[in-house]
């Protein structure tokens, strides 16, 4: 079995951490053994990017108990807990391709090696393994790594449109790939369909709003060990994850300021009790920053060089781009890192900037990412998806649809039961009530 991590020696302590994510698990559990009976997903080859970590170890053993071939590399430079890559190469026979730090030729070596698995279905968060296998079909060798690029040149036309025709559908996970998959469905490029399982109410209402919000946080206080207590704490984007942030940082006691574009979501953060302005005006009154919108350079070098002695900048966006970070670099005359993850910035004036995890995702470069308990229905959302796509691909057009709706409700009954509640159910005459114009008062 081919494979690149870390250590395989580190696989005894992944087994434990992969252990204990179970126990939190109900959900996914009853799928996989489901799954294990069922067999949906037999004989189909499966590639996945995702972060390596102990929630998606769940998941992998989920969809190999389907039937599947997997495979996987990270989504993520940062993201990868080792003894979890280790455990699933050592105990479960999945090649991984992951090493927690990978620099970028690394990363894009270790997409390669998930494209070479020549996939039926993929598996994405953030949607860099889709957009290298329609750079590759569309032969735009610019847009792809050098690495990737060389193999794919290597490859006879034929070979190139074998690899992409063979794939029959996808899923995404996250909100930023999801944007890169409406856009080359917009601009007609969108070779297969894909399940947009980001937005499925029992992910985004749970995982970005309550996952994102405490692992966030945790990140940055595990970075730092700073109190958030009494200072002034900015979020960069008022959509579920900057709720939840924004939720947690206030029952920190932090004084919290909201920076939106959408007048709708900054009229919200204002009837939620919070400041909103824009990030020129907060930038020099906050203590602790996080972006989490999805978009490039949020944070800016005016941003910097306004900030106060000592801010601390983070982003819990898919990827680094929020952050201004080459920007920073040029108004710097000095740079170090003075604990893990939290890299000082000396600006000319003698101002300090402390930027964490290389402004990666926070919540995965220095903590441990979201809690089982809620990637339990996000990735219960994957693994019902990927048998909806192997039954329904042949009737799908090459779009971005949503999580159905019958799936997404049984997660959310599934997840009830687990956790022992039990709520109402209509009677036949408000049935008909509901579906009835006739009655009224």
């Amino acid at each position: 079995m081919n494979y690149d991590i870390r250590d395989i020696n580190l696989a005894d302590s992944g087994r434990l951490r992969i252990e204990w994510a179970g126990m939190s698990a109900p959900v996914l559990n009853m799928i996989r053994e489901r799954f294990t009976r069922e067999r949906p997903l037999n004989g189909l080859r499966l590639s996945a990017c995702l972060h390596i970590t102990t929630e998606t170890a769940l998941l992998l053993r989920t969809l190999k108990a389907g039937g599947a071939e997997v495979t996987a590399c990270a989504s993520n430079p940062l993201s990868t807990q080792d003894d979890v890559a280790a455990s699933l190469v050592a105990d479960d026979e999945i090649p991984i391709f992951a090493v927690k730090g990978e620099d970028h030729a690394t990363y894009y070596d270790h997409i390669l090696s998930a494209l070479k698995h020549r996939p039926h279905l993929t598996m994405d968060d953030g949607a860099d393994l889709v957009s290298s296998l329609h750079f590759i079909a569309l032969s735009k060798w610019d847009d792809l790594d050098s690495g990737v690029a060389a193999w794919a040149q290597g490859l006879s036309e034929k070979e190139r449109g074998d690899l992409l025709s063979g794939v029959i559908g996808g899923t995404e996970e996250t909100t930023t790939g999801v944007i890169r998959l409406r856009s080359m469905e917009r601009d007609g490029v969108l070779q297969f369909p894909i399940v947009s399982v980001n937005d499925a109410d029992t992910k985004h209402l749970f995982d970005n709003r309550y996952g994102t919000g405490q692992s966030t946080v945790d990140g940055i206080l595990r970075a730092t060990n700073r109190l958030l207590a009494g200072s002034a704490f900015v979020v960069s984007g008022y959509g579920w994850c900057g709720r939840g942030v924004a939720m947690r940082a206030k029952g920190h006691g932090a004084h919290v300021i909201i920076c939106e574009v959408d007048p709708l979501r900054a009229l919200e953060a204002v009837m939620d009790g919070y400041l909103v302005m824009p990030i020129a005006d907060a930038a020099p009154l906050g203590d602790f920053f996080c972006t989490l919108t999805g978009d490039i350079n949020v944070i800016r070098r005016e941003h910097f060089l306004a900030m106060k002695n000592g801010a601390i900048v983070a982003n819990s966006g898919h990827f680094d781009v929020e952050l201004d970070l080459p920007g920073l670099r040029e108004a710097s005359t000095a740079r170090r890192e003075i604990r893990p993850f939290v890299e000082e910035f000396t600006l000319s004036d003698g101002k300090r900037i402390y930027v964490l995890g290389e402004g990666r995702l926070i919540n995965l470069a220095a903590a441990e990412g979201h809690p089982s308990s809620v990637m339990d229905m996000s990735f219960a959302n994957q693994a019902l998806s990927a048998e909806y796509m192997a039954r329904e691909h042949t009737s799908l057009e090459k779009r971005v649809y949503p999580v159905p709706k019958d799936i997404d409700r049984e997660i959310a009954r599934l997840k009830l039961a687990s956790m022992g509640v039990v709520i109402d159910r209509l009677t036949p005459e408000q049935e008909k009530y509901l579906s009835s114009w006739e009655m009224g008062t």
